[in-house]
């Protein structure tokens, strides 16, 4: 029996650009799944997409479903029989489910139990009978935003408006939202008509003739080609952005690039104010000389042909224009205004209901940044820059092309401070204490904005825990995730010998003074500690470390990251070592009795061997020179001097009963292991490492 192709295509009002893509793959994966989990073999699957449809091609379809034969397990052969050996009520309920008899049933033993069986025989059904099923794959397809129209209970992207389901030349009835599947598509909503698909492999080729090139990736290659013929017939540089491509190549069928151009008097205005207009709020593409200059060019994408583009051209002039009309007067009027009483505008900004106004956080900023200069023991020049910085850092906000042109946050306020007469170091730094704005952003490259950054990512952090808003699933609606992983960033790039544990204590204690802090302190600190923990073990994933040594390092406080990663990586280079695997379990054993024991001094007068006074001489000389190699990052050589224990320790055990009648001496032997517990844990819970 010969397969035949399947076509699913949804036919919609224009759908956002940015769902195209996501629910291009959906619906290819859906159907997919639904043909492997009904075990119907196929060849090849094509997924289509365009600003109006969703489509999956699906070459070679069985005709059939496959025949399958499976053994069905059942209840356990003393729950299958009574004491009699006649046949339960279960073992008869069991066969009945299976469409089979109890003379039917087999036992087969499982991990030493016999169980019931049965063999199953399904007969495969015809595949046409059951592709009617996919209406439901079609309608359970997921989208960030929904909507309803009319008196439909469906919610969905847009509208539906046509839907083509064909199996090879027969068309599978498929009814949602009162319309009907058919074998007839639409092409360009201005260019095409509506046509008749005589087969699914003439789908492409069809719309291609209604001016809709469906395939995804095509239309995406024929915009960036047709932006290299531009670049290269003007001698110019285009600088595509991916995300700016991804969203026009989803805004349009049959793409068509062109050029306008805009009065050089607007070159004046700050680039990245010119860009953002035409990138963000008109889908443009900017144009630059070889030496990157901007030119007053710029390349637009066509959801159309090559017919009366000087006119299209002219209409995106005008649209552009206006916008850089009025960036150029926001620029003009904001270099009037002074940054002191731009800063006091701030405090009438409310940044949060229970948490104060921009300016509050401005201030705490400013504290953090105090705080942390002294930690780094920074020059007081330097240190005088970063407070300076830190109490002008969000001035831009109020200005007229920060709230036109929100995106431009930071870049504006390092261009006004500039051409205030502020110090070069503080107006870069107003710009990178948003840095990293996002995963793939750089940290900031300046200790004066890689200072700002922190403090002011650690006061929304802070701040918003303090208050109950603590992400929880996929829910982040502060990105408090990235600015956490923006923190680890920067403290990894810049090597800082912060202790995080600190830094919270220090930054909560600013929120309860101010009886921000709807929590107790600890109890925040503690979620504090393991968010930051998720952001360090997604950091020591991306590095290739096993589990388990994630774990022993994160067992404990997280002090300085920096030194996290380090001991993770030193223990993931040395855990195939031969030495690496006794060493850890003699450490193991020593925590695990430690447990057991009280934080005490040691007091040698109460040994009774040998063992006890060699193990304790070891450890009062090696405790320093582990301390001070952890100082100096040293991680191998702390790890060295702690794995010289080894053979003292295992003599100890061997020598020694801990747990000894005498109370005061098992109490001095408990403290010696905690004191030593101790130590081990400055590299981590070594229990968590698996070893072989």
């Amino acid at each position: 029996m010969s397969n035949r192709d399947l076509l699913i295509e949804i036919g919609l009002e224009e759908m956002p650009a940015r769902f195209v893509t996501d629910a291009m793959n959906q619906l290819s994966d859906k159907v997919t799944n639904w043909l492997l989990e009904h075990n119907i073999s196929f060849e090849q699957v094509e997924r289509f997409s365009s600003p109006r449809r969703l489509a999956v091609l699906v070459h070679d379809v069985a005709e059939k479903q496959k025949d399958v034969e499976l053994e069905a397990k059942g209840p356990a052969k003393k729950v299958a029989l009574d004491q009699d050996g006649n046949w339960s009520k279960a073992a008869m309920g069991f066969t009945r489910g299976q469409g089979a008899t109890v003379e039917d049933i087999f036992f087969k033993e499982i991990n030493g139990i016999e169980y019931a069986h049965i063999n199953k025989f399904i007969k495969g059904k015809d595949t046409k009978e059951i592709l009617n099923e996919l209406e439901e794959v079609i309608t359970h397809l997921s989208f960030p935003k929904n909507m309803r129209w009319g008196n439909q209970e469906l919610r969905y992207v847009r509208p539906i408006k046509w839907i083509v389901s064909l199996f090879g030349d027969e068309i599978i009835p498929i009814s949602i939202t009162h319309v009907t599947a058919s074998n007839k598509t639409w092409g360009h909503r201005f260019l095409g008509h509506e046509v008749e698909i005589a087969s699914p492999r003439d789908y492409e080729k069809l719309l291609m003739s209604q001016y809709v090139i469906a395939d995804y990736l095509e239309r995406k290659e024929a915009i960036t080609n047709q932006i290299k013929i531009l670049e290269e017939d003007n001698n110019w540089e285009i600088p595509i952005d991916e995300d700016l491509l991804e969203e026009v190549t989803n805004l349009v069928e049959y793409p068509t690039a062109f050029y306008g151009k805009f009065e050089e008097e607007f070159l004046n205005v700050p680039e990245e104010a010119l860009i953002t207009s035409m990138r963000e709020h008109q889908r443009y593409f900017p144009v630059k000389d070889k030496n990157g200059a901007l030119l007053p060019f710029f390349v637009a994408v066509r959801n159309g042909d090559h017919k009366h583009l000087e006119t299209v051209a002219k209409g995106n002039e005008k649209v552009l224009r206006a916008r850089l009309s009025d960036a150029d007067f926001f620029y003009k009027e904001d270099q009037k205004l002074k940054i002191d009483d731009l800063i006091q505008k701030l405090d009438k900004i409310i940044y949060h209901e229970e948490i104060g106004s921009i300016g509050d956080k401005v201030r705490r900023i400013q504290q953090i940044t105090r705080h942390l200069s002294g930690l780094l023991g920074l020059d007081s020049e330097t240190k005088e820059k970063a407070i300076r910085a830190a109490g002008i850092c969000k001035f831009d906000l109020v200005t007229n092309m920060v709230y036109e042109f929100p995106e431009l946050q930071g870049v504006m306020g390092e261009r006004y401070a500039r051409l205030s007469g502020e110090d070069e170091a503080i107006a870069v730094a107003i710009n990178e204490h948003y840095m990293p704005r996002h995963a793939d952003d750089v940290s900031p490259s300046s200790t004066i904005g890689a200072l700002i950054s922190i403090a002011d990512k650690l006061d929304t952090i802070v701040g918003c825990f303090s208050i109950g808003i603590i992400p929880t699933g996929s829910q982040d609606p502060y990105a408090l995730r990235r600015m956490a992983s923006g923190v680890v960033q920067i403290l990894l790039d810049k090597d800082w010998n912060f202790s995080l544990e600190e830094l919270f204590d220090y930054v909560l204690g600013l929120f309860v003074e101010a009886n921000i802090a709807k929590l107790e302190k600890q109890e925040i600190k503690k979620e504090l500690v393991q968010f930051f923990k998720l952001r360090i073990k997604h950091e020591l994933n991306n590095r290739n470390i096993r589990y388990d040594i994630i774990d022993a390092v994160l067992g404990t406080n997280v002090g300085n990251v920096g030194l996290i990663i380090r001991k993770a990586e030193m223990l993931e280079k040395n855990k195939d070592h031969h030495d690496f695997k006794t060493t850890i379990e003699s450490l193991g054993r020593v925590l695990n009795i430690a447990k057991k024991g009280e934080d005490a001094e040691i007091n040698p007068s109460l040994f009774e061997s040998d063992e006890e006074k060699h193990l304790f001489e070891k450890f009062t000389e090696v405790k320093p020179k582990v301390i001070e190699s952890l100082k100096t990052h040293d991680v191998v050589e702390a790890f060295r001097f702690l794995a010289s224990l080894r053979e003292l320790i295992d003599q100890y055990f061997e020598h020694t009963m801990v747990m000894a009648e005498d109370e005061e001496v098992r109490k001095n032997r408990l403290a010696q292991m905690v004191q030593l517990s101790k130590l081990i844990y400055l590299i981590g819970d070594m229990n968590s490492i698996i070893v072989k």
